[in-house]
């Protein structure tokens, strides 16, 4: 499933049945159904499982009536997305809901980069947060603020960083490029991105990160 990829751990079943039986084995911290299900319907399944757990229900259906979303949400779905998503936002939304229930715990990857606005880069998870909201930073931003952040206090060369995002072996990058990035992930992560303070422009050499 796609939302692996966005730094989750799934479990994937085919059916509602196969669901209830996942989720006797397991306790998710989190659940996503569909309600276009074969056999047991996905408001069934909501039902049954809200008899058995508290996580966070996401429902994610092409059905748009009103009555569908009010009935799901009434029978305790927490949020409800229509399709088409895109699976980032998608990966957003469920980084969301989890925080809310108090599912998202502090990890060894977790890195604080102001303490003060509790900006935190969660590299295990694969995204970054400020008082616990999701900053939503593009992929390319996201690997940006990671490069910084492993080699913080040093600063690393435009060219360095076109390396290792773009992977200049294979594509001749324009150094622009990275200032581009640099300046949109400034005006996510910097009190005041027209003087910034996390990440330091260092004249002459490129950019280095400075956790406050």
């Amino acid at each position: 499933m796609m939302l692996a990829d966005e730094g989750l751990d799934v479990i994937e079943a085919e059916s509602a049945e196969r669901g209830l039986i996942e989720l006797g084995a397991n306790t998710p911290d989190l659940i996503i159904v569909d309600l276009m299900l074969g056999g047991l319907s996905g408001t069934e399944f909501i039902r049954a499982a809200r008899r058995v757990t508290d996580a966070p229900i996401t429902v994610v259906s092409a059905l748009r009536d009103s009555p569908v979303v009010i009935e799901a949400l009434e029978l305790g779905a927490d949020d409800y997305i229509t399709k088409p998503f895109d699976v980032e936002v998608l990966a957003a939304r469920c980084r969301a809901l989890l925080r809310r229930a108090g599912r998202v715990e502090a990890t060894p990857d977790d890195v604080v980069l102001d303490a003060d606005r509790q900006l935190v880069l969660h590299e295990g998870a694969g995204f970054v947060s400020m008082a616990g909201e999701d900053l939503h930073l593009t992929k390319t931003e996201y690997r940006v603020l990671v490069e910084l952040a492993g080699d913080e206090g040093r600063v690393l060369s435009r060219a360095q960083l076109l390396e290792r995002i773009w992977d200049t072996d294979r594509w001749v990058g324009d150094e622009r490029l990275v200032d581009v990035h640099v300046r949109r992930l400034r005006t996510k992560v910097e009190r005041d991105p027209a003087a910034p303070e996390l990440i330091v422009t260092v004249r002459g050499q490129g950019y280095r990160l400075d956790r406050r």
